[in-house]
């Protein structure tokens, strides 16, 4: 019979916040901690733009055709963290998103840019995922 563990809080014995986990095989760890995404967003990036479902983010702007800016809630610690994104193809267009950002001064603690782009031409696109990962502030 499987077992259930129901908790409200991990903790780790040697750091409050640092717990690893085993790989499936037992040669490798995995820090839970860095191995979780510290912030993610689905929008809808056509017409005037919505949050379907965010995660530590507390707005979205955008910046005109295929731009927007993702303000994450709780800032990352440094401007260092992995951001990516995909966006799926429109009904309304007949390209594939791609996602890219258009400079590092576009990335702060609090926030990054998104971008969607065919080529060299900016589209609107009705489904954008983001997320990011790294150390939290």
């Amino acid at each position: 019979m499987a077992s259930i563990l129901k908790v409200d809080e991990l903790q780790g014995i040697t750091a409050a916040g640092d717990i690893t986990v085993t790989s499936e095989g037992g040669a490798a760890t995995q820090s839970l901690q860095q191995g979780l995404a510290k912030a993610w967003i689905r929008f809808n990036g056509t017409g005037t733009i919505s949050i379907n479902d965010s995660f530590n983010v507390s707005g979205i702007v955008d910046n005109g055709t295929g731009t927007y800016t993702v303000t994450i809630n709780n800032d990352m610690a440094n401007d260092d963290y992995a951001y990516y994104g995909f966006s799926s193809r429109d009904s309304s267009t007949s390209q594939a998103g791609m996602f890219g950002s258009v400079s590092a001064t576009d990335v702060t603690t609090g926030k990054f840019r998104v971008l969607e782009l065919a080529g060299t031409t900016f589209f609107d696109v009705g489904v954008v995922m983001c997320a990011a990962h790294g150390d939290l502030a």
